[in-house]
């Protein structure tokens, strides 16, 4: 559920821009100071880098900067594994200070060593990726054991009164039941605060290039997975409209400039999922990036993409459009 607090800023800031009409504006930007991790996931796409690429981390005050430069109230901070970064802690309050809302992306390993770098806030959560219960998340990301360390390390977060998101990735490996069982082992037993779900997209650079899901495979298993109804339980951090996207209730264009994504060698376009070239400066991505050449029907590597770096922007404004839409996205908490 999307907290109270973040909606009410997020329908302001949704507010001003249309009044300044502004046609494009970010709504989170996606955060990549460095590519490292301690994983080596089949599915990642991040991680293929020569290793003095790998050995770079980005200075706290050039990602403090092109946070301000874009004006976005959200930054996901992301990477590679983010905790590896050593100024990590310090990036993080630079953010909170300046009341911008922080979502940390990990994938647990480090989180129980790092915990005491940072502090309760209401503009600040964890976002532990768990992609299945222990035999198939361990499996996914190649090591055994990481399953069992992310979800000690989310008891522990809880117990000191963080607020912790899971994100999951389906692939077309997955079966409902299975997808199910995790969403029911982190909603009703771990009691995360929210839960994102989203059909893996397919790197080019990707080890594992055999179950990416196409759109209607994904679909069909969304609208197996909520056909119950279990869709209003669960706990997730996605607007409603999003969700029936996933299910194939509604179809939206993507919307590639409502998550940018700026990374050690710049701002990237045109999302964080494909790398057609860096600028500088946020200004330079919105003015000299084709954005209508993007998405599904238009590229040929967006075909199979539902992914809510696209498709969530799209539905949060359709959802500020209509009155109904947005009294729904309210009572259901996002």
């Amino acid at each position: 559920m999307i907290p109270l607090r973040q909606s009410l800023k997020m329908g302001s800031y949704l507010f001003s821009q249309r009044l300044r009409g502004r046609r494009r504006y970010p709504l989170l930007v996606e955060l990549e100071p460095l590519f490292q991790c301690n994983l080596a996931c089949a599915g990642c796409g991040k991680i293929q880098y020569p290793s003095d690429v790998l050995r770079q981390r980005m200075p706290v005050a050039q990602a403090l900067e092109a946070i301000e430069e874009s004006g976005a109230p959200m930054v996901s901070i992301a990477g590679g594994e983010p905790l590896i970064h050593p100024e990590i802690g310090q990036m993080v309050r630079a953010f909170i200070a300046r009341k911008k809302f922080v979502y940390l992306c990990t994938n647990g390993i480090l989180l129980k060593k790092k915990l005491d770098l940072f502090r309760p806030s209401p503009y600040f959560a964890w976002v532990i990726h768990l992609d299945g219960l222990r035999e198939r998340h361990d499996a996914g990301v190649g090591r055994e054991g990481v399953f069992d360390k992310a979800v000690e390390a989310i008891g522990e977060a809880k117990r000191r009164g963080f607020k912790v998101t899971t994100n999951t990735t389906v692939s077309s490996a997955d079966s409902v039941t299975d997808v199910r069982a995790l969403l029911d082992f982190l909603n009703d037993e771990l009691r995360v605060d929210s839960m994102m779900i989203s059909p893996a997209f397919a790197y080019e650079q990707a080890p594992d290039q055999q179950h990416f899901p196409g759109v209607e495979e994904a679909r069909e298993l969304f609208r197996e997975l909520f056909s119950d109804g279990a869709r209003k339980r669960w706990r997730f951090n996605h607007t409603p409209l999003f969700l029936d996207f996933l299910e194939g209730k509604a179809e939206f264009d993507c919307t590639a400039w409502g998550i940018p994504c700026y990374t050690l060698f710049g701002w990237q376009r045109p999302c964080y999922l494909m790398a057609d070239g860096y600028v500088d400066s946020y200004a330079e991505l919105l003015e000299t990036t084709e954005w209508e050449k993007f998405g599904r029907g238009r590229d040929p590597r967006c075909a199979n993409c539902l992914a809510h770096c696209g498709y969530e922007p799209t539905a949060v404004a359709a959802a500020t459009r209509s009155l109904r839409q947005s009294i729904r996205s309210f009572a259901s908490g996002g």
